[in-house]
């Protein structure tokens, strides 16, 4: 359904350090960027991109990627934390979402819930 999408960040570089390390497990790199924004994503195909925020209150937004397997979604979790986020759930199954969903979550620079998910 989803091509792409965009949030603002309020510090740009520190988000990018954030998402770099986060997302690396999960097979996600750092693409096209520049000092306003930053496109992460497969290689070639950036699909989430961050915008540098002009000092406004940003939204709060949950934002979850698929891993292909439990072990990409630990890395995911601990990488994300040795990058300056905040634990919102360790790694683990979540039945009450699913009988076979396995999650982590992340609370970003910004405060947005990111989320790696095996199914």
């Amino acid at each position: 359904m989803y091509d792409h999408i965009g949030i603002t960040v309020s510090d740009l570089q520190a988000s990018i350090r954030f998402y770099q390390a986060a997302l690396a497990p999960l097979g996600h790199v750092l693409g096209s960027h520049d000092d306003s924004y930053a496109g992460f994503g497969p290689p070639d195909a950036p699909a989430l991109w961050l915008y540098a925020g002009e000092g406004t209150a940003l939204a709060k937004t949950h934002i979850a990627f698929r891993a292909a397997e439990h072990k990409a979604v630990k890395a995911f979790h601990k990488a994300g934390l040795e990058a300056g986020g905040s634990d919102n759930g360790a790694p683990g199954p979540r039945p009450d979402y699913s009988a076979s969903y396995y999650a982590a979550f992340l609370i970003d620079p910004d405060g947005n819930n990111v989320e790696a998910v095996c199914l």
